[in-house]
């Protein structure tokens, strides 16, 4: 019964070590939630200190950086999260989204493709998949327009397509 203690009081340690790491992320979530962008970025740096390549606190680093206006920053955090972690389909399709928000479009294809190699069933990257082909259909029909303005074609579908975005 002894040599069970042990064993007991880790299990237990752990319980509250996973509890408290589910509460910083449901903490720093629900100040990402109201836009307390300072305090939640102090709250995630703080936990990143201790463990550097949490994926999940790096995501939500991004995220608070793009909601601070730090576009760049939070790209480069997405960066390096796929990088370290290529099998996670997240980082590359919020990537995307920041590419794709820059109308950055052949890169934020390539990202939802990785996004969608990573998980074929991952329905966020796979619809935002779509809208970049549109993104890229409308680029291609507004070129087609310029090039040849006789052509009613190219115009109506360009308007057909920008109508499919709304």
């Amino acid at each position: 019964m002894h040599s069970l203690l042990p064993f007991v009081l880790s299990c237990i340690l752990m319980l509250f070590s996973a509890g408290a790491k589910a509460d910083i992320y449901t903490d720093v979530n629900r100040l990402v939630g109201t836009q307390q962008w300072a305090k939640a970025q102090a709250q995630a740096e703080e936990h990143l200190k201790s463990q550097p390549t949490d994926p999940q606190m790096r995501l939500l680093l991004s995220r608070i950086q793009d909601g601070q206006g730090q576009t760049a920053a939070a790209m480069e955090t997405l960066l390096t999260l796929t990088r370290s972690f290529p099998e996670l389909p997240e980082p590359h399709n919020n990537l995307a989204a920041l590419l794709a928000r820059q109308n950055r479009y052949a890169e934020a294809l390539e990202a939802l493709q990785a996004a969608v190699r990573a998980r074929p069933d991952y329905a966020t990257a796979l619809e935002n998949l779509g809208d970049v082909y549109i993104a890229l259909a409308i680029q291609a029909y507004q070129n087609a327009n310029k090039a040849m303005p006789s052509q009613p074609r190219a115009a109506s579908k360009l308007q057909a397509a920008e109508q499919i975005l709304k």
